[in-house]
């Protein structure tokens, strides 16, 4: 019998294994359709924005497209001293260029963030070259303000001339890359960034601690009580859920400052003299209670979840094999609670690295962390570049993080209900 005659046929007589080919095909078509709602939706406000930020934090083509002439006659500048009257005479073309077009400004705020004082000096140098004769460019330029004879700003000029840099990334660990190329860091005077981060992650790690010792006894509670008690319990927690953020920073500020609420107690019940409050608000401890009060329910539902799948007769059973309730609880229960401590604290560590509206409002320039950073220069120097660069540090910062608690706890071993 043939391979041919073998073969099993449909009712439409087309070979069985096409068909099952084909219905395969269709499946997974089907299966496409329906989730790429989704993929268009994470492409749209996930992917595209990360990428987006990531050209942005390394892309210097503004300065060198409007520079074009200059950048060019800088190629055989050496940097040792002033430049020749080549590379002067080439910028005052392309800057007469940005004049006419009106774009002198951009040109200045490009530099300025290379190097303190160019905008002054731009802005002075367009209402005089419009007097310059021509010829002697560098004599000319130089007339106009002290700072065009100084070397540094056009080696900040020279700075600007690749495309593609990663100056941003280094301004955001407070160091660059100087004329000769070795990476080194700046002055200690104005070493901030690398505070920030230090800043930042000190206050995520004590916040989260704080966190889960206030949210395991609660947790444990709502967990052990009668279900009509741990259900009232259980809206409580989620009560601040129900209010805007805002309003509860708002409200901490109010009771934080030293005629509030919290400071008139203290002075109550005898704990500190009225001329002597404690200062809780514009510094650290404020931006410790009011994000750990904030945060307080991301840990406690992970714990909760988990406390409530544990049976109570394995603490009885404990016990009755000669075990002290402490060594029961810290033998039996604590380890099966290992999986939700876990994500209770990836969850309100991620969240407290990128809290910035309370920090901003409580902490004061003490509480100030790298978020506050990143929004600072989106808004107020909308150095967008510099901000991508730094968002984009803290959003590499989260992903190593959670990459070793893979690596030492198992992400397979997070339940977060």
């Amino acid at each position: 019998m043939s391979s041919e005659t073998q073969k099993i046929l449909t009712t439409d007589g087309i070979p069985l294994e096409v068909s099952l080919k084909k219905a395969e095909r269709k499946n997974k078509l089907k299966a496409f359709l329906l989730v790429a709602p989704l993929l268009l939706f994470l492409l749209i406000t996930y992917i595209f924005p990360i990428g987006d930020m990531l050209m942005r934090s390394v892309d210097d083509k503004m300065v060198t497209e409007m520079l074009p002439k200059t950048f060019k006659s800088m190629e055989k500048w050496d940097g040792k001293e002033l430049p020749p009257e080549e590379v002067f005479e080439s910028f005052y073309l392309d800057f007469k260029k940005l004049v006419e077009e009106k774009r002198e400004g951009k040109l200045s705020t490009q530099l300025n963030y290379t190097k303190n004082g160019f905008k002054s000096i731009i802005k002075k140098l367009r209402r005089k070259s419009k007097n310059f004769e021509e010829g002697n460019y560098k004599e000319q330029i130089m007339a106009v303000h002290k700072r065009w004879a100084d070397i540094e700003y056009w080696k900040a000029i020279k700075r600007r001339a690749p495309p593609i840099t990663y100056q941003k990334y280094l301004k955001g660990i407070d160091m660059y890359q100087d004329e000769s190329g070795e990476i080194v860091s700046v002055s200690e005077d104005r070493r901030i960034h690398r505070i920030l981060w230090l800043r930042t992650l000190e206050v995520a790690f004590f916040v989260t601690l704080l966190c889960f010792l206030m949210a395991y006894p609660i947790a444990h509670l709502l967990a052990t009580l009668p279900m009509k008690y741990s259900n009232l319990l259980m809206i409580c927690v989620l009560l601040p859920f129900w209010t805007s953020l805002l309003v509860r920073t708002a409200s901490w500020m109010i009771l934080l400052q030293q005629q509030g609420v919290v400071n008139d107690f203290f002075v109550f019940i005898g704990l500190v003299a009225d001329d002597a409050r404690p200062e809780m608000m514009y510094n650290k401890t404020g931006t410790y209670i009011a994000m750990t009060q904030i945060l307080l329910p991301f840990m406690v539902l992970p714990l909760y979840s988990v406390m409530k799948t544990i049976s109570p007769s394995l603490m009885r059973a404990g016990k009755s094999l000669g075990g002290t309730p402490f060594v029961a609880f810290w033998k039996i229960y604590f380890p099966l609670t290992i999986p939700g401590i876990g994500a209770g604290c990836l969850l309100v560590f991620i969240l407290a690295i990128g809290y910035y509206i309370t920090p901003a409002l409580v902490g004061g320039a003490s509480g100030t962390l790298i978020s506050n950073q990143i929004a600072f220069h989106m808004k107020s120097t909308l150095d967008w570049s510099f901000a991508s660069a730094m968002g984009l540090m803290l959003l590499t910062g989260v992903l190593a993080i959670y990459w070793v608690y893979n690596k030492l706890v198992g992400i397979d071993n997070i339940k977060l209900g």
